[in-house]
């Protein structure tokens, strides 16, 4: 037989007063940031020597300024970005500003109650709380792609905290979608700072059907590629139209970025395409890099 557990009013004021104190610090820990493309979004104060985490979108510009919860706004600079991530990183000219724990996404559970805070519409700190909806995993384990959560959250809460019971920071708020909020993990914005980005080929690819050999293939058109690319750097051109990665065909225009998305700085990754009627291979090398663009997918 199991018994229904009591919460009494002590065991209630006790939760009110430890969430109370929860939002606080996360409170202190949030800063509006200002961006003359953007307007008004939220960031998070990640380490107390001036760094300052948020979204890609909200900081377009290099230069932004910051206002920390006191009303102090101090000028900041950003130092990387990550368009595919919609990460950036801040630095301002400051000393023990406030901070909290950083959590680990890897460990979250579906049901958690979660708090979310940024600046909605202007308001600066609000504070609204949810549950952890889904955790949108990849084929890696203990690899995810976003938080899902149910929770409320609305133009300028993108760049701040999505935090777990603790206060610890599970995630940053980036999107709504179907209603539901989509926060990057914490886990990638370590991996983000550390210095790692998804290796991209740079390139803009439209799908095509190709005869090749008799047989009907999906190929990845190059429409356009970005300098210092690691297409153009591998020696593909446009007009070249990627066959297959690793030794694999296509069958979707996804695969290429699947296998991408896999792939460790320093690994050679034996791509196939062809050049004028052709088929010819070349070796991509994997570096890391937060300034070259993804490939993009055009409409057909």
């Amino acid at each position: 037989m199991t018994t229904t557990p009591v919460i009494t009013q002590d065991t209630s004021a006790q939760i009110a007063s430890e969430l109370a104190t929860v939002a606080l610090e996360l409170h202190r820990s949030t800063v509006q940031v200002r961006s003359r493309r953007m307007g008004v979004g939220s960031g998070v104060i990640w380490q107390k020597n001036g760094l300052i985490i948020t979204n890609a979108h909200v900081a377009q510009n290099e230069r932004v300024t910051v206002e920390l919860s006191d009303g102090q706004v101090l000028d900041a600079v950003r130092t990387a970005i990550d368009p595919r991530r919609d990460l950036a990183a801040l630095r301002v000219n400051a000393t023990d500003l406030p901070t909290v724990a950083v959590g680990d996404s890897n460990a979250l559970r579906v049901g958690e109650l979660v708090l979310a805070v940024g600046n909605p519409q202007g308001v600066f700190g609000a504070l609204t709380t949810g549950i952890i909806h889904s955790l949108d995993l990849t084929e890696t384990p203990s690899r995810q792609r976003w938080v899902i959560a149910d929770i409320q959250l609305a133009p300028g809460n993108s760049g701040g905290s999505l935090a777990n019971a603790q206060g610890q920071i599970i995630g940053i708020n980036t999107m709504i979608a179907g209603g539901l909020a989509l926060a990057i993990p914490s886990a990638e914005v370590e991996y983000f700072l550390k210095g790692g980005s998804r290796p991209y080929l740079g390139v803009t690819l439209r799908p095509v059907q190709l005869l090749f050999s008799n047989r009907r293939l999906l190929g990845l058109l190059i429409l356009e590629g970005a300098q210092d690319s690691l297409a153009m750097a591998a020696g593909l051109r446009v007009g070249d139209v990627l066959l297959g990665i690793c030794g694999q065909n296509f069958h979707t225009p996804d695969d290429l970025l699947n296998v991408l998305e896999q792939a460790e700085p320093g690994q050679s990754l034996p791509l196939e395409f062809v050049r004028n009627g052709k088929r010819c291979y070349c070796n991509v090398v994997v570096r890391p890099s937060c300034d070259v663009a993804p490939p993009i997918v055009a409409e057909v």
